[in-house]
């Protein structure tokens, strides 16, 4: 008796750890530009300026949604319960498709601040705010299914050449606020994965302004050090936030050439793709090592914060392009 039952015990537990397994794969790359134009040709259209981004949006969206074991950030049962790195993943995404979708609705559907905004991206955006780890009631998946629903009426309005209330449009203006986020998002990834090794950094929070001021006093010089429970979960959510901003880069690369080749910075874009796209190569080790920076053992923190730092800057240069020209 007791020995079928330790039998049917391991037996559960093996197969729990080969679904674990198999639900922790991550989301493959896809070609944005191909979805859009098979998308387009379905709708009896061709991908006019903006297409390319929203589809692209969608795409990155039910993909998070619908990956193997699907959404598993709001999960509260086994084996899902035990996994880490693949919700750390989905929030890493999700914080860049919630930074695009707000853009998309406040600047890029929008001609100037006095212009109404697209009533479907009123309705898109704000779904994506769910709490990522609820599960019921309205739970997570519910909510961004309403939204990518909401996005994809907006997407075939601008493919509708019938219709005029759906816009993009595809300013350097609008681009250039865009970025501004993605910097912030992207230098705080970079801050919180050098800092898996803790750094004793000197307190620049208001540097360059004389004037400046702030809340309560802080220490000129400041430990910084990602808890050691933490540190895989800040590299997978990186590895999600370069993936989800790898494929919006490559779809602004599409709605954007006009302004980027007037600009002349089509060739900074590429460049942050291609440091992007460093971040989402395989790991062959089978746990985020955490070694010190030139010790015998690898840190894949300081790795992953190498590019995204190199992304960063890059952006920041691309920025200043789109102002100058």
């Amino acid at each position: 008796m007791y020995k079928w039952l330790s039998a049917g015990v391991i037996s559960f537990v093996v197969l729990l750890f080969l679904i674990a397994q198999y639900w922790s794969f991550m989301p493959d790359n896809f070609d944005v530009e191909q979805s859009s134009i098979e998308k387009a040709k379905s709708l009896n259209s061709a991908p006019v300026t903006g297409f390319t981004t929203t589809n692209t949006l969608i795409e990155v969206t039910q993909r998070i949604l619908n990956k193997p074991g699907g959404y598993l950030s709001n999960d509260i049962m086994p084996p899902s319960v035990f996994l880490d790195n693949i919700p750390a993943f989905e929030f890493g995404a999700l914080e860049m498709i919630r930074d695009l979708a707000l853009t998309l609705r406040k600047d890029f559907s929008r001609s100037q601040s006095q212009s109404l905004e697209n009533p479907y991206l009123k309705i898109a955006q704000p779904q994506f705010n769910i709490d990522s780890k609820s599960w019921a009631w309205p739970s997570a998946e519910s909510e961004y299914n309403k939204a990518i629903e909401a996005l994809i009426k907006y997407r075939d309005t601008l493919a509708d050449n019938k219709q005029g209330d759906g816009q993009f449009y595809a300013r350097a203006d609008n681009l250039r606020d865009w970025l501004g986020e993605v910097e912030k998002r992207l230098g705080s990834l970079s801050q919180r994965l050098s800092a898996s090794v803790g750094q004793d950094r000197i307190n620049t929070d208001l540097s360059g302004d004389a004037e400046a001021s702030q809340s309560t006093a802080t220490s000129n010089n400041l430990m910084v050090k990602t808890s050691w429970w933490k540190i895989d979960d800040v590299f997978y959510e990186a590895r999600g936030a370069s993936w989800a901003l790898l494929h919006f880069l490559k779809a602004i690369e599409i709605d954007f050439a006009g302004t980027l080749q007037k600009k002349n910075a089509l060739t900074s874009l590429r460049q942050i793709i291609r440091e992007l796209e460093s971040t989402q190569e395989s790991v062959w080790s089978p746990m985020i090592l955490n070694g010190s920076g030139f010790g015998l053992l690898a840190n894949h923190s300081l790795v992953m914060a190498n590019y995204i730092s190199r992304a960063n800057a890059a952006i920041i240069d691309l920025n200043k392009l789109l102002i100058q020209g």
